[in-house]
C-alpha cells in the first residue's frame, strides 16, 4: 500500500478562499442563500461571465486502496419582484474589441410575468422564434425574454434540490455549529458545498453529452483492463492503478491545473464481485435517486436528482439516461468529514445483457466554471455490469476520485489517506450485503432453523422492516452529515474523544417524541474486527459490556436470518431487570468492509403485535450501537484473532460506540448538564467493560 507525493515545490497558499470569484455568482447567491429578499441580478448570458483569479499551482497525492465563476441564474424569490438586467455590448470602432455598456435593470410588469409564465408551462426551452414572437407581444428586448426563461428553469432547479435535501433556513450554514474536529479547516471550508456550487445546473446539453461519452470509454477501459493499467499487489491481493500508464491511456490538458491551494490527492481502486438481483433491476436502482441511497444506507447520508438532463430510451427507459445528482458520502463516525460531490451519470447499454454507468464531475465542462468550491470530485468512476444466469449479475466497480487534501483524524488516517474507506472495495461490500437482504426480505421458503420464534410470513417481514428502519436511523444519527451538530465534550477517563448532539422529535412517530441526546466515540482496539463484531453481537456475552442487562445473560426471544453469513440476522432478546423484563431489538449487519451491531429497548406488548404480523411503522424504537472497521493496516502483530495462527496477518478494530438517550418527553425542554453527564457515563463505563473483556485497558 503506498502513496506518491507528486510536488511541484510551491509552498501551499494561505490566501483566504473566495467564494465568490465573480461578481454575477456573489449577486445570485446573496438573493438564494443569504438575505431571502428581493434583490437585484445581474444576467449573464451563458459562457459570458468573467473568470475567477487564476490559483497556484498544487501538489498533488496519488494513493490507491494499496498503496468559472459559478453562473448565477436569479433568486429563490418570486419572478413577479425581480429585477432584470439586459447586458448589451457595441463594438469599439477603433479597435474591434467589445466594450460594456453600462447595465440597465428594470422590473418587468404583472402582465409580461403572467404571458411568460403561461409559455413556460407548455415549452420550459422556447426556441428564437417563440422568443421573438413573445419580446414583440410584450414590448421586450428578446434577451429579456431568453434570460427570464434561464432564471425560470434554474429556479425550479434550486428549489427542487433543497426540496429534496431539506435545505436549511437562508442566512444558516449546515455546520455552522459544528466542531472543527468534524472535517477540519475553518469556517468557511466547513460550509456545505451545497450552498454555493450552483452554476453547474446551466451547462449546455451538447458539452454534457461530450462529457459523459469520454467518460463512458474511460469507464469501460478502466472496467476491463489488467495489466499494465492495473497492477495486483502483492502484499493484499488487490489492484493498484499505475497512474504513469493511466496517464499515457488517458490524457488531459492539464492534468495539474492547481485546482486547490493545498495538496490534492487521487483515489483509484477497482473491485469485481456477483450480486444476486436481476440486471434490469440493479439498472433501476441505481437511477432512482431513492432506491440509490436506500442500497447504501450506511454510506449515503444525501442524495437528489438535480436535474434530468436526458431521457432514456428502450424497454426499461434508462438508456441513454443522464442526470445531474448531488450526494454526500459519510462514514460511520462523526471524527471523518464527509463528502459532497455533484456529478452527471451516464446510463448505457452496450450490448445484450451488458450495461455500464459512469460518474463523472463536470466542473471542467465549460471553462468558466470554477471548482474551487467542491473538495471532491467524480473522475470516471462507476460500474460495468453483466447478465448471469439464476438473476445474478457480475459488477466491476471503479471509484476514482480527486480530493482537496484535508487532515484527518489520527485513528482514521491509514484507511482514509489509503482510498479505502470511500472506495469500490466498501461500495461493491455493501451492494452485495443490501442485494442479499432484499433477496432474504422476500423469500418463502426460509429454512426453519433460520428463523425461530416467528410463526409467519407476515411476522417475519413486519420484524425485518422494523429492524432496517431502525438501523437506518443509526447510520443517519452516526456520520459527520451536516444534519448533525457535534460538539466535543472531555470523557470520565479523559482517553476518548466524546461527541454529543441533541435534537427533538415533535411528530415522527417511529421514535420517542421529545428531546433526545446522542453521544459517540470512537477508539482503537487491538481486537480483529470479526472477533470483536462476534462478541459484541453475542446475547449470551451481552451481560459483559451491557449496563441495563443486569449482570445475567439475555435470552433468545426471536432469531431471524437476513443473509448467508450468520452475522446477518435480527434478534429479540429478553433481558430480566430488578423490577421487570425488557426485550431489546437487536440487528447485525456484516460484509467484507464494516460490521454493525444496533438495537433498541422495544416495548413487550407492541413487539409482541409486530411478532403477529402487525404493522410496525409506529413502533418507536431509539437505536443505539456500535459501528467495527479494520483499522487499514494490513499486517500488525500481537492483536487479539479468532485464531493463534492470524496473529500476524490480522490488523487492529477501529470502534465507533453511540448511544441515544430520550431525556425529556417534552419538546420544550432544554437539555440539562445532568444528562450530558448521564450518557457520558455511560459511555465511558460500556467501553471500560469492553476493553476489561478482552484485556487491552491501555488501548486508544
Amino acid at each position: 500500500m503506498g502513496v506518491v507525493d507528486m510536488s511541484n515545490n510551491h509552498p501551499p497558499s494561505h490566501e483566504t478562499k473566495d467564494f465568490f470569484p465573480s461578481p454575477a455568482l456573489s449577486l445570485s447567491l446573496a438573493g438564494i442563500f443569504r438575505d431571502g429578499g428581493n434583490v437585484e441580478t445581474e444576467e449573464v448570458e451563458d459562457g459570458s461571465a468573467s473568470r475567477g483569479r487564476p490559483r497556484e499551482e498544487s501538489t498533488v497525492e496519488i494513493s490507491s486502496e494499496n498503496s468559472g465563476p459559478l453562473r448565477s441564474r436569479g433568486s429563490d424569490d418570486d419572478f413577479e419582484h425581480a429585477d432584470i438586467t439586459c447586458n448589451e455590448e457595441d463594438e469599439d470602432p477603433n479597435n474591434n474589441s467589445k466594450k460594456k455598456k453600462r447595465k440597465k435593470y428594470h422590473r418587468h410588469t404583472a402582465e409580461q410575468i403572467r404571458e411568460m409564465e403561461a409559455l413556460f408551462k407548455e415549452s420550459p426551452h422556447p426556441d428564437e422564434k417563440q422568443r421573438q414572437q413573445l419580446s414583440k407581444q410584450l414590448g421586450l428586448h428578446p434577451r429579456q425574454v431568453k434570460f427570464w426563461f434561464q432564471n425560470r428553469r434554474t429556479q425550479i432547479k434550486v428549489e427542487k434540490l433543497r426540496a429534496a435535501l431539506g435545505k436549511y433556513p437562508i442566512g444558516t450554514s449546515p455546520n455552522n455549529n459544528s466542531s472543527s474536529s468534524c472535517s477540519g479547516g475553518n469556517e468557511e471550508e466547513n460550509r456545505s458545498a451545497l450552498d454555493y456550487y450552483t452554476g453547474i445546473f446551466g451547462l449546455e446539453k451538447s458539452r454534457i453529452m461530450h462529457v459523459v461519452n469520454k467518460a463512458m470509454e474511460e469507464l469501460k477501459k478502466m472496467a476491463t483492463c489488467g495489466e499494465p493499467l492495473w497492477i495486483r499487489s502483492f502484499e493484499t491481493g488487490r489492484e493498484i492503478l499505475n497512474y504513469d500508464e493511466y496517464m499515457k491511456e488517458f490524457p488531459t490538458e492539464n492534468p495539474r491545473d492547481g485546482r486547490w491551494p493545498n495538496k490534492r490527492c487521487i483515489e483509484a481502486s477497482r473491485e469485481t464481485g456477483i450480486v444476486f438481483m436481476e440486471l434490469p433491476r440493479l439498472v433501476q436502482t441505481f437511477m432512482d435517486v431513492n432506491q440509490w441511497k436506500e442500497m447504501f444506507p450506511s454510506m449515503i447520508s444525501k442524495a437528489a436528482t438535480v436535474d434530468v438532463i436526458c431521457n432514456g430510451e428502450g424497454a426499461n427507459c434508462w438508456d441513454g439516461a443522464v442526470q445531474l445528482m448531488f450526494a454526500e458520502v459519510q462514514m460511520l463516525t462523526p471524527v471523518v468529514g464527509t463528502r459532497e460531490v455533484y456529478f452527471v451519470r451516464y446510463c448505457k447499454q452496450l450490448s445484450v445483457g451488458q450495461w455500464a454507468i459512469v460518474d463523472v464531475s463536470v466542473d471542467k465542462v465549460e471553462d468558466n466554471i470554477d471548482a474551487s468550491l467542491v473538495k471532491c470530485r467524480k473522475l470516471p468512476s462507476g460500474c460495468f455490469l453483466q447478465e448471469q444466469s439464476n438473476a445474478h449479475c457480475k459488477v466491476t466497480w471503479v471509484e476514482h476520485l480527486e480530493c482537496q487534501k484535508s487532515i484527518v483524524h489520527s485513528l482514521y488516517r491509514v484507511i482514509v489517506n489509503s482510498g479505502q474507506a470511500f472506495g469500490a472495495r466498501r461500495w461493491m461490500a455493501t451492494l452485495q450485503q443490501q442485494c442479499e437482504r432484499l433477496l432474504f426480505s422476500m423469500a418463502t421458503n426460509i429454512p426453519t432453523k433460520d428463523t425461530t420464534g416467528v410463526a409467519t410470513l407476515a411476522g417475519r417481514k413486519s420484524i425485518l422492516t422494523l429492524a432496517q428502519r431502525m438501523t437506518w436511523s443509526f447510520y443517519r444519527m452516526l456520520g459527520a452529515s451536516s444534519y448533525n451538530t457535534w460538539n466535543k465534550i472531555p470523557s470520565k477517563t479523559g482517553q476518548e474523544d466524546i461527541r454529543v448532539a441533541s435534537r427533538k422529535n415533535l411528530t415522527d412517530t417511529g421514535e420517542p417524541h421529545g428531546v433526545i441526546l446522542c453521544a459517540v466515540s470512537s477508539i482503537w482496539l487491538p481486537v480483529s474486527r470479526n472477533v470483536l463484531f462476534d462478541f459484541l453481537k453475542d446475547e449470551t456475552r451481552r451481560h459483559e459490556w451491557d449496563v441495563m442487562s443486569n449482570g445475567g445473560p439475555a435470552q433468545s426471544v426471536a432469531n431471524l436470518a437476513k443473509g448467508q453469513d450468520k452475522g446477518n440476522a435480527v434478534s429479540i432478546q429478553a433481558v430480566k431487570l430488578r423490577e421487570n423484563n425488557m426485550w431489546i431489538l437487536q440487528d447485525t449487519c456484516t460484509n467484507a468492509y464494516e460490521s454493525a451491531v444496533v438495537y433498541a429497548p422495544v416495548d413487550i406488548a407492541g413487539m409482541q403485535s409486530v411478532i403477529t404480523g402487525c404493522d410496525s411503522s409506529n413502533t418507536a424504537v431509539l437505536p443505539s450501537g456500535f459501528s467495527i472497521l479494520s483499522d487499514g493496516i494490513e499486517s500488525r502483530g500481537l492483536v487479539i484473532t479468532s485464531k493463534p495462527e492470524d496473529r500476524s496477518s490480522e490488523g487492529g478494530s477501529l470502534l465507533t460506540i453511540a448511544f441515544q438517550i430520550l431525556t425529556s418527553n417534552s419538546p420544550t425542554a432544554k437539555l440539562s448538564k445532568e444528562s450530558v453527564e448521564s450518557v457520558n457515563n455511560l459511555l465511558s463505563s460500556t467501553l471500560h467493560k469492553i476493553k476489561t473483556s478482552f484485556q487491552c485497558d491501555d488501548a486508544y
